[in-house]
């Protein structure tokens, strides 16, 4: 395996583990004692953050350089 491959594999796994973590602190705090009200500005926030880490990995390891 060369190291472009373990990149991008390091970088979905990566990616993947962030994405899951920040997408459920998000479900917990919407659906627990704060409410879709009080859960959405956790969620305006996890989005831009959520594009920011799926840019990261498609510019540190799919783009062509």
């Amino acid at each position: 395996m060369n190291r472009k491959w373990a990149d991008m594999i390091g970088g979905l796994i990566g990616t993947l583990m962030v994405s899951i973590f920040v997408l459920g602190i998000a479900y917990s705090i919407s659906t627990g004692f704060a409410g879709f009200w009080g859960g959405l500005p956790f969620w305006v926030i996890s989005v831009p953050i959520l594009t920011m880490v799926g840019y990261d990995y498609w510019d540190s390891c799919l783009r062509k350089k």
